[in-house]
This record gives structure tokens, sequence and C-alpha cells, in this order.
């Protein structure tokens, strides 16, 4: 088998798996759509193994399909490795791919992202965003070289480097925030909670908090980003379990509130990566960068 299969064929799959779409997979690669049939048909032919179920719409990996996918990543990981290994002896370069939750990333990472690619150029981070489980799947899969995420999964496949402490609070606005004030923490049972999706670590971890409490909620809210969901409850429509480092000038302006009825919950966010993973030395050297940043008094204890 190894002496039929090509580079290339693993990057028509990886690329019509993420397109989802045989001609966005070839516009991505700059072929035509034809070329990319082919090379999926070869592959099935190689492995002997349908790989992808194909409708009239887009397409679905197979159970034959999911599991080559990992090996596709792995594949095509090292092959740009050695690249970037060779490139390195000159200067760091090549890509990363890191995912994180949007509102690790709009509050925490940014300022170091800045930095970083300021002084390595030559180096592409790509950045996604994604669920705690989204995360987990991605450096399992060996999708990416890291992820990060809110609480020490505890992986044996896993290694996991403490970032920060991130303290999240139940927020709304200040005319709901007086209801509860007034009447007592009940009152949320009628309000509208707002979240990431049930996917997210936040939501579980507020739907224990609130069933401690007593309080059971009528009606939820998915929103997809950070800043739809502070919109929304500054709105005085619900209220939201949010870091609280993300709407510190909104508690300044008084347009948010934090409720006071929970306890503090904190979560101590860690950089993730594949135990089975060779980095590169631009991946090291990205990961030290990442985590001396993180270390520094002023990040962990921000003002």
């Amino acid at each position: 088998m190894i002496d039929a299969l090509e580079g290339r064929f693993f990057l028509a799959f990886i690329a019509l798996m993420e397109e989802k779409s045989f001609s966005r997979a070839a516009e991505r690669l700059g072929y035509v759509q034809s070329t990319i049939t082919t090379h999926i048909q070869q592959l099935e032919k190689i492995v002997g193994q349908k790989l992808v179920h194909r409708y009239p719409r887009g397409m679905e990996l197979t159970e034959a399909g999911k599991v080559f996918a990992q090996y596709a990543y792995q594949y095509v990981h090292l092959i740009r490795s050695l690249d970037e290994h060779m490139h390195e002896l000159t200067e760091p370069s090549g890509t990363i791919r890191i995912r994180a939750q949007e509102s690790f990333f709009l509050t925490r990472m940014l300022p170091f992202i800045q930095a970083y690619t300021s002084s390595m150029p030559s180096v592409n981070v790509r950045i996604e965003h994604g669920t705690h489980q989204d995360i987990l799947n991605g450096v399992l899969n060996h999708e990416l070289d890291f992820g990060i995420v809110p609480q020490n999964p505890n992986r044996h496949e896993l290694l996991f480097d403490p970032m920060l402490e991130e303290t999240i609070v139940f927020a709304a606005s200040e005319p709901v925030a007086r209801q509860v004030q007034k009447a007592g923490a009940q009152v949320l049972g009628d309000q509208l909670f707002i979240s990431n999706g049930t996917s997210c670590l936040y939501h579980t971890s507020a739907s224990d908090v609130l069933k401690k409490a007593g309080i059971t909620v009528k009606d939820a809210l998915e929103l997809p980003s950070l800043e739809m969901i502070k919109q929304y409850v500054s709105c005085g429509k619900g209220f939201a379990l949010v870091p609280e480092i993300a709407i510190r000038n909104e508690i300044q302006t008084g347009t948010l509130q934090v409720l006071p009825f929970a306890p503090e919950m904190n979560f101590t966010h860690g950089l993730i990566a594949h135990r089975n993973r060779e980095h590169s030395a631009t991946a090291k050297g990205f990961q030290t960068a990442l985590m001396d940043f993180y270390r520094t008094p002023n990040i962990l204890s921000p003002s």
C-alpha cells in the first residue's frame, strides 16, 4: 500500500473533508474538480475501502474515512514538519494550528498573537475557535498542533500545561440585577439564560450552579459569539455566564452587573498537545513563547 500512496492524495482528502465539497476542495488546492474526484477514487482503490459518501449537495465520511482522516493528518503533519525543519536551519517558518474558545482568544490571546506574529513573520499562526470538545477532538485526531482548554481534560493521550486561572461570573443588565437584589435569585427562573450552547463547558457549569441554587431556567438561548451574548444581555434580555475579564468595561460603564448569588467560579486554562505528536522546532518555539507570555505577573493578574 505504501508504495502507491502519494502526498497529493492525502492533501485532496483533507481538503475535501474540511470543505465538505468537491468543488471547494478543488478551488482550495488550485485543481479542477475532476482531479479531486480522481484522487479520492485512487485512495479508495488503494486502501480497499469507501472513504466518502457523495451527495448532490456535499459529502460525509464513511466509518473507514473517519479512521483514515486521523492518519491523513499525521502524514501531512510529518511531511510539513520535515519541510519546516529544513527551513528552520535559516529561520522559524511554517504553519501552527491552534484552537481555543472564542472568549479566551478575544480577552486573552490577542496581545500575544500580535507580538509573536510581528517577531516571526515567516510563521503562519492559524487560530480557530471551538467548544471544549471541538478542541479536544482536534488535538486527539492530530488535526491541530495545540489547543487551549478551560480545564485539565485528564486524558492519558494529552499533555496539559496550565496557563492562567479565569474567573467566571453571572452577568445581567442593571434592571435584571435590581430584580435579583430585590426578590432573590429565584426570579432568574423567569429570565432567558444565554450561552454558547450546551457543548460549552461554561454552560454546563452554569447549569450545575443554578440547579444547586434551586433555580429552574424555563428558557435558554444559544448565541455563537461572546460579543453577541454581551449585547443581548445588556439590552435587558436575560442573563449569561461569562469570563469576568470580558465584561470589565461594561461593569465600569454600568451596562452590565455581576449577579452575586453564586459562589466564585474559577477555571484553570491550559495548553494541550498530543503526547505522541512530534512538534517541529518552530512549534516548540511557539509553545515556549506562549507559556512564557502567560506566566508573567501582568498577564496572570490583569488590572
